[in-house]
């Protein structure tokens, strides 16, 4: 089957559609629309969740409810219902004292395990070891303490299996106090803008990327540059050499640069060498080695691809320079430069929207510290916030608030990379004279 010219490019297109589609478009508006929740892992992700907990009884305390109540929701009964007499049967019991259990403490409710002792000792057919009755206690014991409830009926029906009698007022405040469920809000909003916080990581974030985004471009053009005017084998042999911070696994690069930064590392023994007193240089100058363990990386990439768009050059153009007498910073600044627009705003654009998203090797280096907050950047206190911190609440909703700032953030400076560099003219068609 032939299929019409017109339809070719949307068949070329879909794939990559789908792929955009399934890994940016979606995720980016799943996270949207959790940054309007207060999920957490207090409040899990499904629906409506009532648990009574230590915790709850506290508060229910603190919120003046009956003490007789409270006291009730915290403790056991021991319930003879349909569930209590099934899981009887499997203890393996006499079928006479099973039988005289179901006729005679069928429905019975006992507040305490010794009242429950005396009724099965009243039995004819009782069970006569103390091991008996303790299975069967287990069996029968019923409580609302650490039970989750996914509807206010089945909450209803949980006290009233334990003959817990609530008036509906107090159920409502029960509802409120013990609904462990998350809430639409745009609290998280309003917490971000008026944190104490925000501007602190805001700044490093800006600190982080400027810096070494500057360190990134700027140092594998010099590299690039450098090893192109180099012999063609040694060339080869120092773009190999700079490509060993990228192809490193991260963790031994990391660990590298710990090495270095040591009391008894490479850089204290090579300045104890001058008289300069050993110290680690990681806690005294963090952002130094942040910013150096990521340029290096972020180097390597960068020399690739413009190593390739020098190379591309036809030399003709640089040999016509030379006899006019171009010196090798002249070639530079007059031609190369000038032609190599496209791979500096492709590598600037990607760099800075890594930068700001990427935040492994600071993890690994410094976590966010020495100290408190001292490198943590934007990204990497969304990963704190949602997935890992010290204070075990996990803050989903929030830390999707911060995603969603940095989504808002890369949209805008690609805009501005697009202005800057005159996208327009780099994409018209070439004026031909005739």
């Amino acid at each position: 089957m032939r299929i019409k010219s017109s339809f070719l490019p949307f068949w070329f297109m879909m794939p990559a559609s789908v792929v955009v589609t399934l890994f940016f478009v979606i995720p980016v508006l799943m996270t949207f629309i959790f940054s309007f929740t207060t999920m957490s892992s207090d409040t899990g992700i499904l629906g409506n969740r009532y648990i009574i907990t230590k915790q709850t009884i506290l508060k229910l305390t603190e919120h003046s409810i009956d003490a007789a109540l409270v006291k009730q929701l915290g403790s056991k009964v021991f319930v003879f219902n349909k569930d209590g007499l099934e899981k009887i049967k499997e203890i393996g019991l006499k079928p006479a004292v099973v039988k005289e259990i179901e006729s005679t403490l069928e429905d019975k409710v006992f507040g305490t395990e010794k009242e429950l002792f005396n009724a099965l000792k009243s039995l004819k057919n009782r069970p006569r070891s103390f091991k008996d009755r303790k299975a069967i206690s287990k069996s029968v014991i019923s409580t609302v303490m650490n039970r989750e409830f996914q509807t206010a009926n089945e909450f209803r029906a949980g006290l009233d299996a334990n003959t817990i009698i609530v008036d509906e007022p107090t159920f409502d405040q029960l509802l409120e106090l013990t609904n462990t469920s998350w809430s639409w809000t745009t609290n998280n909003y309003g917490e971000l803008f008026t944190s104490d916080f925000t501007i602190k990581i805001l700044a490093n974030t800006g600190f982080y990327v400027f810096f070494t985004l500057f360190f990134n471009v700027g140092f594998a053009l010099v590299l690039a540059l450098a090893t192109f005017y180099m012999p063609t084998g040694q060339s080869k042999f120092f773009r190999a050499v700079w490509l060993i911070p990228r192809v490193s696994p991260s963790v031994i690069y990391i660990m590298l640069w710990k090495w270095l930064s040591f009391d008894s590392g490479f850089i204290s023994y090579l300045l104890g060498t001058l008289g300069v007193a050993a110290t680690n240089w990681l806690y005294e100058f963090p952002w130094a080695f942040v910013i150096f363990s990521n340029g290096f990386v972020g180097a390597s990439m960068g020399m690739i691809i413009f190593s390739s768009a020098v190379l591309g050059i036809s030399p003709e153009v640089l040999h016509a320079a030379e006899v006019d007498g171009a010196y090798k910073m002249q070639q530079i600044r007059r031609i190369i430069l000038p032609l190599m627009i496209w791979p500096i705003l492709f590598v600037t654009s990607y760099q800075t929207l890594s930068l700001l998203t990427s935040f492994e090797y600071i993890l690994l280096l410094t976590d966010g510290g020495p100290g408190f907050f001292t490198t943590e950047t934007w990204a990497l206190n969304a990963y704190h916030t949602a997935l890992s911190n010290y204070f075990g609440n996990l803050r989903y909703g929030f830390g999707a608030t911060l995603a969603v700032v940095l989504v808002v953030v890369g949209i805008a400076l690609s805009l501005f990379y697009l202005r800057l560099f005159d996208f327009k003219k780099l994409v018209a068609e070439p004026q031909i004279e005739n």
